[in-house]
């Protein structure tokens, strides 16, 4: 069943979700938060983009036009009549596209790629979900780590960016998939549930062709005391209560 929802605390920016089938979370927002913007960003493709919340947070940041990619159907009408209904039609175009060879379709290069990519391998022992949208958002059914890093390659630009958010225990893959691909990592932030907790997300950002040099960031907590921290309230324009 469809439902509207505010895009957390951005007055007059709504997002269409079915939670049956695929709902926005923390990931999407924070890797929104972290990409780099700047002037030299002027064209942005957000992989695996679902209903399109990163295309959505990134309008909030930046006049630049973004395409998102999504391959599954249903998944990809929410992503278009969210972007429809905040009339965000001249700066979001969404593409219901396999991932893989996507460089054969977007022809001009990019400055910056955003990607929340499925987590988790598939295999025997994988624990799959009974709704097929959401196996295939969380577990490498359609498309593998080294598919996105690898298309990401292709279309980036030369110093172009490329922004991910993944799980801890892929990081050692994450970096040599990335750098195979000449992107080279530049930004790593740890994700932690609690302060006591161990992480359980990176935010991890490389540069292609870029020279070697990786800069690890203060963690993010995203819960302290109970209750959101100061940072996760800002990513969500969220006041403390």
């Amino acid at each position: 069943m469809e439902v509207i929802n505010d895009l957390l605390g951005y007055p007059g920016l709504k997002i269409v979700q079915d939670p049956d089938m695929f709902s926005f979370s923390i990931d999407s927002m924070i890797l929104g938060y972290f990409a780099t913007i700047n002037k030299k960003v002027n064209n942005i493709v957000d992989f695996c983009t679902g209903n399109a919340p990163i295309p959505l947070y990134l309008t909030l940041r930046t006049k630049a036009h973004i395409t998102g990619i999504e391959i599954q159907k249903k998944v990809y009408e929410l992503g278009v009549k969210s972007v429809k209904m905040n009339n965000k039609d001249n700066q979001i175009t969404l593409l219901n596209e396999d991932l893989k060879g996507v460089n054969t379709i977007i022809k001009d290069k990019v400055d910056l790629i955003t990607c929340n990519p499925p987590f988790f391998k598939l295999n025997e022992t994988s624990n799959i979900n009974k709704s097929e949208y959401k196996t295939i958002a969380r577990h490498e059914v359609m498309v593998t780590l080294e598919e996105c890093v690898l298309e990401a390659s292709k279309i980036l630009s030369t110093g172009g960016y490329f922004a991910m958010v993944h799980r801890p225990d892929r990081l050692v893959e994450i970096l040599e998939v990335m750098k195979k691909y000449k992107l080279e990592p530049k930004r790593l932030q740890f994700i932690y549930p609690k302060i006591d907790s161990e992480p359980n997300h990176i935010l991890i950002e490389g540069i292609k062709d870029g020279n070697p040099g990786l800069k690890v960031l203060k963690p993010l907590i995203v819960y302290e005391n109970g209750k959101w921290s100061k940072e996760i309230l800002e990513i969500y324009n969220l006041k403390e209560e």
